[in-house]
């Protein structure tokens, strides 16, 4: 297309448009989504977004110079590149509604053409770019080297090495035909002079020619008040969250989704266009059924019955006040680096909380500010928690069983304001490159501090606010209102990366209240939170806790002995634990002494939630702790609880397909959305008994949204009123709820779909088979089964290793009971020395591993360990 550019001259550019396209399938269009490029990609960045569940018009532009449009020898900067869209729209007649959707340098480019033309614009889709760049701040790496002297030019023109760089940022690697049709239009150093360009014209200082325009648009986003999305890839190295969070303070109502794979390419890393495509149909609906509005958010919550509201924390207090429990213990620390033995009473621990608060607000720290946590379970981690409660600043639960990798993640992911950890998690921090202003637990030396970056200490606030509150200063914060957020609690990863989980406050509450509720704790019952994160309740619920001497990372690995010493220190406390730990109890129970074994007979209750629990552990179990009920409730940090039965009520349901978790807590209600002949979820819900489909609930304590993950949320409450959790499983009869595995990892045979807790069970029915779990290869409706066990011999702990076939007669004994008891058939039976599981739990099956793996394996390629 023919077009005069800002000096008067016609310029041909080259466009995809996808109007004929609709034409011919006889679709009026929506509107039009007005899409540019960045930096060295061309429109073929965007093809993706002509789909058919996307009825709008696309017009992808190539920018002059850039890809197949004229290369003029006119150099443009930013505010020309704004002016000559601008002029192709004009020569378009393009008109309102329009999406501008951006990427990399047209995120800038279309962020300005929106501010011109913003009595057309009808939302704003951003995807890894950048709309200011602070003076102080330091360009990132690669553009420091892209833009330095003499080597600029030889990497962007003289030859291609700045596009085949940005093409490798993409892990796995780009098919090869489509790195071939990246590099198609800039072959020639002729072509590629705009990339040369592009690259001169980031306008880092002060006194850069496009420096003016890029404050304009940045400053002018603010009074965009249109629908909005941001789609980020934070493996870019360019364009990183730094970036993100810059634009979510100018435009804060923006929707947000992270590809947490995904780098700068986004496009080609992640199904960017699946989520636009979602985006647009719930932002404006459809040609034929528009929205006259747009939609109200409105979370699963507020669709259950209330519970009693109170703000979080009351409960301390009230203790405090109370004669009969003022000094009694309210946190116990075991293992602590000098061996000793301490308790914090309700009422130090309530001078404590409110000390940590009004020194954080006089620091500094104010109502929704992000304060990441990462403070060993205790005394020091109870009371910044509930002192960020009290002031209504935004708690970050991301423990440090995540893993290295995933704790990374998840603090990053979280934007926090205020970093507050230990030395260790602080040298982490500032090695890993972690955001947030940074407070210490202890006071540290000068020179430790001033190496880490921390401003000061949580102890040193403690002092300065209880010196404030002795002097009669207030403190000067009022209650957080129900409706803001609380906490944002990372789920454990099993089934990808881990999400936050937002809770407002009155979320969290009733999450109080259900625990409480199911698990009967109150000060005369205290809490071993076998569980790190468990720990974090037991304040809220009136519950003297105390963590055993464990590693925190590896859950699974609590001893008897441990556990022993812990319920000792509480005479008879509720005992929780992290499934995979049942295992190591038991087996480490021969370690006991008879003092041990006394204290673990004095167990008032025992329970264990993150995974399902075989009835036949809890009856091994009972062997520790006679006296003990053993409950198993069913929950995820989503909500929990959620359902609750106890080894009597596992055995009152009898066999059946999956694990029984008993009847919904109060305040909960469960239905199921009807799976298909292929194992896909379909509109349906039921209560009717015998249905397999996913599970959904509601609930008070349901979480709010997960954080800057618009699409995983919006598809979690796809059934309107509902959430979704993505596990599978069915009700009987009696309302009992039984669980059968991910939704996920259905197995979709041509006999019809199996789920995998089903199979699974078949197969731990043979003996020497510890645990086992079922993988799926093939298309959806002819998948085949496989299944890889841990046995007794060969069991190593943590350590996954690479498969090898079972034995004849182990397999065979397998295919067996599968096809039996689940009538399914088993094509390989493989071994392992430990099956992958999630760390925080040690017991969720990673079946999506297993089912790369035998895929790989059955297509006769070598596959990588577990």
């Amino acid at each position: 297309m023919e077009v005069r550019d800002h000096t008067g001259e016609v310029r041909r550019w080259h466009l995809l448009d996808s109007g004929p396209l609709l034409a011919e399938r006889g679709i009026t269009p929506r509107g039009t989504l007005l899409a540019v490029h960045g930096n060295p990609t061309y429109s073929f960045l965007f093809r993706s977004l002509v789909r058919e569940d996307i009825p709008w018009r696309l017009i992808a532009v190539d920018q002059l110079e850039m890809g197949y449009s004229e290369r003029t020898g006119v150099t443009r900067r930013y505010q020309d590149r704004i002016t000559d869209l601008s002029l192709l729209t004009d020569a378009l007649s393009l008109r309102g509604p329009v999406v501008t959707v951006g990427h990399d340098w047209g995120g800038l480019i279309s962020a300005g053409w929106a501010l011109d033309n913003r009595h057309d614009v009808a939302g704003m889709i951003l995807t890894n770019t950048g709309v200011h760049q602070k003076l102080e701040e330091a360009l990132p790496k690669a553009l420091q080297l892209a833009t330095a002297p003499g080597f600029r030019t030889a990497s962007t023109s003289l030859t291609d090495a700045f596009l085949r760089t940005t093409l490798s940022l993409s892990k796995p690697a780009l098919p090869q035909e489509v790195q071939d049709a990246y590099l198609a239009p800039y072959r020639r150093r002729s072509r590629r002079l705009g990339i040369d360009q592009f690259v001169a014209d980031i306008p880092a200082a002060a006194d850069h020619p496009s420096r003016p325009t890029l404050e304009r648009v940045a400053e002018g986003l603010a009074g965009l008040q249109v629908p909005t999305l941001f789609a980020w890839g934070p493996k870019d190295i360019t364009f990183s969250d730094r970036f993100l969070r810059d634009l979510i303070q100018r435009v804060p109502h923006a929707d947000v989704h992270r590809f947490e794979k995904a780098s700068h390419l986004v496009w080609e890393d992640a199904d960017v266009a699946g989520l636009v495509a979602d985006w647009l149909h719930t932002t404006f609906g459809t040609a034929e059924e528009p929205r006259t509005a747009a939609p109200a958010w409105r979370p699963v919550s507020s669709w259950a019955e209330p519970a009693p509201t109170r703000p979080v924390g009351a409960r301390i207090t009230e203790l405090a006040h109370d004669p009969l429990h003022a000094h009694r213990p309210a946190v116990v620390e075991l293992g602590t680096d000098d061996g000793e033995r301490r308790e914090i009473s309700w009422s130090l621990l309530d001078r404590r909380v409110d000390d940590i608060a009004a020194g954080l607000l006089a620091h500094g720290v104010r109502p929704g500010d992000r304060v990441s946590l990462l403070i060993t379970p205790g005394a020091d981690l109870t009371g910044v928690l509930y002192a960020c409660f009290r002031i209504g600043a935004v708690a970050v639960v991301a423990d440090a069983g995540l893993g290295t990798a995933g704790l990374t993640r998840a603090v990053i992911g979280s934007h926090p304001d205020w970093f507050i950890g230990i030395r260790r998690a602080l040298a982490g921090a500032r090695a890993l490159g972690w955001p947030g202003r940074r407070l210490s637990v202890e006071q540290l030396p000068t020179v430790d501090r001033v190496a880490l970056g921390v401003e000061t200490s949580i102890a040193e606030l403690a002092r300065s606010g209880a010196m404030m509150r002795e002097l009669g200063a207030p403190l000067d914060a009022p209650q957080p209102a129900p409706d803001a957020d609380a906490a944002i609690l990372f789920t454990s990863g099993s089934t990808g990366p881990a999400k936050g989980a937002v809770l407002t406050h009155a979320q969290l509450g009733a999450m109080f209240t259900a625990v409480g509720d199911t698990l009967d704790l109150a000060p005369e019952r205290g809490l071993v939170a076998g569980f790190a994160t468990f720990a974090l309740l037991g304040p809220a619920l009136g519950a003297p806790t105390v963590v055993p001497d464990m590693d925190i990372m590896r859950p699974g690995d609590l001893t008897a002995p441990a556990l022993a010493e812990a319920i000792a220190a509480l005479g008879r406390p509720a005992v929780f634990t992290a499934p995979a730990a049942l295992r190591s109890i038991i087996e480490t129970a021969h370690q006991l002494d008879d003092e041990g074994r006394a204290a673990m007979a004095g167990a008032a209750s025992f329970f264990s939630a993150g995974a399902p629990i075989p009835a036949q552990l809890l009856r091994e179990l009972r062997t520790l702790m006679p006296e003990a009920r053993a409950l198993t409730p069913y929950g995820m940090t989503e909500c929990l609880a959620v359902a609750a039965t106890d080894l009597e009520g596992i055995e009152a349901a009898g066999d059946g397909a999956g694990v029984c978790v008993g009847r919904p807590v109060p305040r909960v209600e469960i239905a199921i959305a009807v799976m298909d002949e292929l194992g896909r979820t379909t509109g349906e819900i039921t209560e009717e008994p015998g249905a397999i489909g996913e599970v959904l609930i509601r609930a008070p304590h349901v979480r709010d949204r997960y954080l800057m993950l618009w699409r995983t949320t919006h598809t979690s409450m796809r059934f309107e009123g509902w959430h979704a959790t993505g596990d599978v499983g069915h009700l009987d009869a009696e309302g009992r709820l039984w669980i059968e595995g991910r939704a996920g990892h259905v197995l979709s045979t041509a006999q019809g779909p199996f789920t995998p807790v089903v199979v699974e069970d078949a197969a731990e029915a043979v003996p020497t088979v510890r645990r086992a779990g079922a993988a799926a290869v093939g298309p959806r409706g002819t998948q085949q089964v496989v299944v890889i066990l841990e046995t007794d011999e060969g069991y190593r702990p943590g350590k996954p290793g690479r498969p090898r076939p079972a034995e004849a007669s182990l397999q065979e004994a397998v295919r067996r009971s599968v096809r039996e008891r689940a009538g399914a058939e088993v094509v390989a039976v493989f071994t392992t020395s430990a099956l992958p599981t999630d760390i925080r739990h040690n017991s969720k099956i990673d079946r999506a591993a297993l089912s790369r793996w035998s895929e790989q394996t059955l297509r006769g390629e070598r596959a990588e360990a577990l």
